[in-house]
């Protein structure tokens, strides 16, 4: 017999193998291979490519930041869903620009052709059909992977994106049953392979509420959401201005009702029914998309809940009917379903369910998403402890970047929390964990009013491009574009207004009644009640810019001052981090570090003393006693 990992493959061998074609799979398979990686895509069942299994959109608070962050390292998921998007909106416009956030509900059958094809027209990426049962390794560091039917295919390096398949497990009242979602293979054998390998698992769950007819819908009895005209959608890769958008007359609407009392009534009465309160599920789920019992177990005071009913696609009357995640009984699940404004006489199409599922705990990776123990092993996605398709897009092209990386024998690419929401999101997962299925939200970000969506290609094309990502065509248009945006502020510093008629014409209503003085137009434009529009009658010399440089150059002067204080305090930050750690340190010997200090250290590793100040458990006290002894170190 051959020794594990050294056995011949009958395909030859590749640089990249990627286990899972979900959104984390898709954007590590593209980015590897547009690399210049030989790769290969397993997926289950290859019409669920870039598969929506839950709710069809892309976008919203935070993951709208990921989307476009993932769109300008070079990534897919912005171009797919601006193409096959049914209705787009604006969301928190009364807010701060740091919490703006698009959000488009798709059509998820549109979505999944599209991405396939993406990845079947890419050169060095082969997509097949296939069921990955086994990670093999040779020595520590990985060397392929084995599928059902015994078959060994080597790699240099393999990123698992397995989502909720891993050990999956279907919950539906009373009864449960292994499966991956929508009724597709579980990945049980692939658990127990990991734990051979002396990885920790846990156990998570999600859900997912039931879809109903559009026919048998009263929306006389809903409030209609209509979507918006925008002139960009998430990916910066098209015209400067927008392409072809759908607008608003041509979108299809969601609408939004209301649980009931007797909604709530049918619920409590049903309760002991409910596997996540009778003890059938184990696995924890997400706190902030609870299910509809969980919701009603907990806040018992509230009356009502809000429930929106969202369009799965141009071609079906399948409705999502989001709000209303459930695990109940199917009977129960109608009898609530009618209780509901505007449900009363619904059709389910599909039940709703919960599905429990293995994943990794996270602090088993390094910031680069490869594996600790497992040299050329990388994970992205819901098996790090993630939930939502964008948080596993956003680790998917990192993983495949540094896969792609690895192969080449490069540095590793890592996003700090200052360049990035995917920096963010990484480093809280192989920094803190996680005990629940992990979501992105724009708290976490403590950059957050330079880590805006309108800026994502600001702050990343350039690294796309010097990875071989963003194509030179785009990086010429994003020079143009950034380069237009420095000029444009750099004229508007210069050009001064003077005291007069038309200057207090334009500024009347303004909180300073009168221009008492000469100033330039950016000082002006740093009034909260103008804008760049407002103040065009000044502006005898304005040029003609695409809007997105526009936007860009008035929330830049607009914010400047906030701006600045945060870039202060980005630079107090990587001098945290440029203090790097040494990874043979044995924290154990460092006399004068707590014991839950030495503990945590142990377990992390982290780069830096940025990194090891973010770990629960590390006091003020234990961070200066690791300062001491790099220090020592440093002078020897």
């Amino acid at each position: 017999m051959p020794v594990r990992g050294e056995e011949s493959s009958v395909y030859g061998r590749y640089d990249v193998i990627v286990v899972g074609a979900g959104h984390a799979g898709c954007e590590a398979g593209l980015a590897a291979a547009r690399m210049g990686c030989r790769t290969l895509v397993l997926t289950i069942n290859l019409d669920n490519v870039g598969w929506m299994p839950c709710n069809p959109a892309i976008g919203g608070p935070a993951k709208s930041h990921l989307v476009r962050e993932v769109d300008a390292l070079g990534g897919e998921m912005g171009k797919n869903i601006d193409k096959t998007y049914v209705q787009i909106r604006m969301l928190n416009t009364r807010k701060g620009p740091a919490v703006h956030s698009l959000r488009a509900q798709a059509d998820r059958v549109a979505y999944h052709v599209a991405m396939k094809e993406a990845l079947e027209k890419t050169s060095n990426l082969e997509l097949k059909q296939a069921i990955v049962t086994e990670v093999v390794s040779s020595g520590d560091r990985v060397a392929g992977v084995r599928l059902k039917t015994g078959t060994f295919i080597a790699a240099s390096t393999v990123v698992l994106t397995t989502g909720t398949y891993l050990g999956g497990r279907i919950h539906i009242g009373e009864v449960n049953y292994e499966s991956g979602p929508h009724g597709q293979h579980a990945a049980s054998e692939l658990s127990e392979s990991l734990r051979a390998l002396g990885f920790t698992l846990m156990r998570f769950k999600t859900g997912t509420p039931p879809r109903v007819d559009r026919r048998s819908l009263d929306f006389g009895k809903m409030e209609i959401q209509p979507g918006h005209n925008v002139f960009t959608g998430f990916s910066f890769r098209e015209a400067p201005d927008r392409r072809d958008f759908v607008g608003v007359e041509e979108q299809i609407p969601c609408w939004l009702t209301y649980t009931s009392p007797a909604t709530h009534e049918v619920i409590a009465r049903n309760m002991f029914r409910a596997p996540v309160f009778s003890g059938a599920i184990t696995g924890v789920g997400p706190r902030y998309c609870p299910s509809i019992e969980t919701k009603v177990a907990e806040f018992p005071d509230k009356p009502r809940h809000q429930i929106f009913i969202e369009p799965e696609g141009w071609h079906t009357y399948e409705m999502y009917v989001s709000g209303l995640s459930t695990s109940l009984p199917e009977d129960v699940q109608i009898e609530l379903l009618h209780t509901i404004p505007g449900l009363e006489h619904a059709v389910v199409m599909r039940l709703g369910y919960a599905i429990e599922y293995d994943c990794l705990d996270p602090a088993q990776l390094t910031p680069s998403l490869e594996t600790k123990a497992m040299e050329g092993l990388f994970t992205a996605g819901q098996i790090n402890g993630s939930s939502g398709y964008e948080e596993a897009a956003a680790q998917g092209i990192i993983a495949g970047i540094n896969a792609a990386l690895r192969v080449e024998g490069r540095e590793p690419f890592i996003l700090d929390r200052s360049d990035a929401y995917i920096g963010v999101l990484i480093d809280d997962l192989v920094t803190k964990g996680t005990h629940e299925p992990y979501r992105m939200l724009t708290t976490r970000a403590e950059y957050r009013l330079l880590l805006r969506q309108d800026n994502a290609d600001l702050r990343l094309t350039e690294k796309g491009h010097a990875l071989g990502l963003v194509d030179d065509e785009h990086y010429r248009k994003f020079v143009e574009k950034r380069d237009a945006i420095l000029r444009e502020e750099e004229r508007l510093r210069k050009t001064v207004v003077n005291p007069g008629e038309d200057a207090q014409e334009v500024l009347a209503g303004a909180d300073s009644a009168s221009l008492q003085r000469p100033a330039s137009l950016a000082e002006l434009l740093k009034r909260p009640e103008l804008t760049y529009r407002k103040l065009a009658p000044l502006d005898p010399e304005r040029p003609h810019l695409p809007a997105a440089v526009v936007e860009e150059v008035e929330l830049q002067l607009k914010y400047e001052g906030y701006i600045s204080r945060q870039s202060e305090q980005v630079e107090r930050f990587k001098k945290m981090e440029g203090r790097k750690i040494p990874p043979e340190i044995d924290y154990k010997a460092i006399t004068g570090l707590s014991t839950e200090a030495r503990e945590k250290l142990s377990k992390i590793h982290p780069y830096s003393l940025g990194q090891a100040s973010r770990i629960s458990g590390v006091s003020p006290a234990d961070l200066s006693v690791l300062a001491v002894c790099l220090e020592q170190r440093r002078r020897g």
